[in-house]
Parts: structure tokens; C-alpha cells; sequence
């Protein structure tokens, strides 16, 4: 079984209690590591570009952060390069709280599909919390005759060679969820890149090729709008956000298991007790009314905890999608 958010402790484990009493608990955040932390504004790095889920995601997550803090927290967008320009930023920053970075699966990927990475994906960094996750949806052409991916499958073993998937890049996410499947399926598919996720849905609904792989926040209105079919979620359980979707393990093909995840890093070498307070922000932001509805919108789950689960988390997907990419022999762009 592999190890997922949600096999590892986050909200679970702080309790009800712990997260009834956090707005009264923030006076009694962990100090030291500078008790003047911080004095300053903290930026935050996102290596998307505005307008990406992750950029939305960290937006959110730093207005809240500088309510509780009582300083600015500045978003910085520095995409490029699949993350590795915003984050190699990141590790080459001061380990003083001051400069935090939003990440995501790619983070856990890189290290497989990007030969020489300017720095190592656990030393250089300080895992401070687990924010959320949400898995993706696999959607197809709704004038291609199948309902579900048992169907889509069969069609694919049919006609080998005939189907083609979008993604957002070569080694990007729906990437590796295309390539899961078809090794899982054993099925003969066409792999095409595109520049965004928006590209390849528009290629999607106009029948150039026939499925993808996106976050409902995006194919969502497609599908409510009759432009794209649904075919299942790619998390190993079903996702409360789309309650009537299946499964594709449920499908047939058990263990698929792609759920996207997001958290927040730092430099490595934060100090314990600085990282303590900034965890102790991250994770009373993410318990506030507020995060949760935000999240909610965007058909996210809110998923924290300690910054030693997120580092087990990280770990445990650089390990699993490694195997992953070396069995389809996934190369970045």
C-alpha cells in the first residue's frame, strides 16, 4: 500500500480539541528560533505562473498566514523550468523563515524525469507542512463511445496505436497519470504534450484527441457544461467533491493511485524552533472556517499536519513515482 496524505497523520491527528482551541492557542505559539520572527515580510515563492492552481492555492494560504503572523507574506511567482527556477531559489536562500516555497508533485517527480537538478529534493530543503490535495479527473471527447475507462481501455486494446492523451508536458502530472494507466492497462496509447492544461482540454472537446487528465476546478465547468464526459478520479479513493465518480482502480486497475498533493517548504536547515512556529501558523491557517471554504471552491482537501509527516509524504512519493517513471521511461521536455 502506498503511503498517501491520507495514510499519514494531518488534521486526524490534532484532535477536535486541538482544533477548536487553535484561534485561542496562537498566543501560545512555540517561540525561540528568534522571537522576533518575523519581523519582516515573508515571501513566498511559487514556481507557477499566476493564475495556476498552485499560485491560487498559495495565495490563499499566505493572506491567511500574514493575518496570523501579523506581517506581509508576498507571493512571488518564478516559473520555468518544470519548478526548478523558483525552487532552486528557494534552496539557495537563508534558512531564517524569510523565504518559504509552494510545492506540489512535481517536486517529488523531478528527481526521476530531470537528469542534473541544481540541488537535492530533501537535503536542500526543510519540509514545513502539508496543505492539501485533491485528485485529478480523467475526462474524454463526449462523441468518443465510451462511458467509463473500462470502455476507454477496451477501445485502446482494439485500435492500438489510435488514442491519444493530452497533458500539460512531457513528465508533467497528467503526464504520469496517462502513463500509469496505460502500463496498468497494458494498452498502446499516443502521448501529446502541450503547453498548460487549457490547450489540451480545448484539443479534448474539439476531438483531436481523445481523453486528459485535469483538477475539477478546471474541467469541472467543461463538464457541467456538456463538453467533456467524466470517466473517473484518480485517487484511490472516491473524492467527496465528486461523490459519483469512480475510481479508476474501481474501474478495474487496482492500486492506481495519482492524488496531487500541495504543501509549503523552506530552505534546508530551518532551526526546530522556527520551524515549529512556522508549522504551528501553517496548520491553524489551514484549520480557520475560512481556508476550508476557500479550498472547497477549488474542489481541494484540506490535508496538514506535522512537518515530519510531510517529509515522510515527500519521501514516500519521490520513491513511488520513480518506479513509475523509470517502468514507462517518462524524459522531461
Amino acid at each position: 500500500m502506498n503511503p498517501t496524505s491520507k495514510t499519514l497523520p494531518f488534521i486526524a491527528a490534532l484532535g477536535a480539541a486541538s482544533l477548536l482551541a487553535m484561534p485561542v492557542a496562537l498566543a501560545q505559539a512555540p517561540r525561540s528560533g528568534g522571537d522576533d520572527w518575523p519581523a519582516r515580510p515573508v515571501r513566498f515563492i511559487v514556481p507557477f505562473a499566476p493564475g495556476a492552481a498552485n499560485d491560487l492555492i498559495a495565495r490563499a494560504v499566505g493572506s491567511k498566514l500574514a493575518d496570523i503572523w501579523g506581517q506581509s507574506v508576498l507571493v512571488d511567482n518564478r516559473p520555468g523550468g518544470g519548478t526548478v527556477i523558483g525552487s532552486d531559489l528557494v534552496a539557495r536562500s537563508p534558512a531564517d523563515g524569510y523565504t518559504l516555497l509552494q510545492i506540489g508533485l512535481a517536486h517529488a517527480v523531478n528527481p526521476s524525469v530531470i537528469a542534473k537538478l541544481p540541488y537535492d529534493s530533501l537535503r536542500d530543503f526543510t519540509m514545513v507542512a502539508q496543505t492539501g490535495e485533491s485528485p485529478f479527473v480523467m475526462v474524454s471527447n463526449v462523441s468518443l463511445p465510451v462511458k467509463n475507462v473500462r470502455e476507454l481501455v477496451a477501445m485502446a486494446k482494439a485500435k492500438p496505436g489510435t488514442l491519444a492523451y493530452g497533458s500539460t508536458g512531457s513528465g508533467g502530472t497528467s503526464h504520469l497519470m496517462g502513463e500509469l494507466l496505460k502500463s496498468m492497462a497494458g494498452i498502446d496509447v499516443i502521448h501529446v504534450p502541450y503547453k498548460g492544461l487549457s490547450p489540451a482540454l480545448t484539443e479534448v472537446i474539439g476531438g483531436q484527441i481523445q481523453y486528459s487528465f485535469g483538477s475539477w476546478s478546471t474541467v469541472g465547468p467543461f463538464v457541467k457544461a456538456g463538453k467533456l464526459r467524466a470517466l473517473a478520479v484518480t485517487s484511490a479513493k472516491r473524492s467527496p467533491v465528486t461523490p459519483d465518480l469512480p475510481t479508476i482502480a474501481e474501474e478495474g486497475f487496482k492500486g492506481y493511485d495519482a492524488t496531487p498533493w500541495w504543501g509549503i517548504a523552506g530552505p534546508g536547515g530551518i532551526p526546530r524552533p522556527l520551524l515549529a512556529r512556522i508549522n504551528f501558523g501553517v496548520r491553524t491557517a489551514m484549520a480557520s472556517p475560512e481556508m476550508k471554504e476557500r479550498f472547497a471552491i477549488q474542489g481541494i482537501e484540506i490535508a496538514t499536519g506535522t512537518s515530519e509527516a510531510f517529509l515522510a509524504l515527500v519521501k514516500s512519493e519521490i520513491d513511488r513515482w520513480a518506479k513509475i517513471v523509470k517502468t514507462a521511461g517518462i524524459k522531461a521536455d
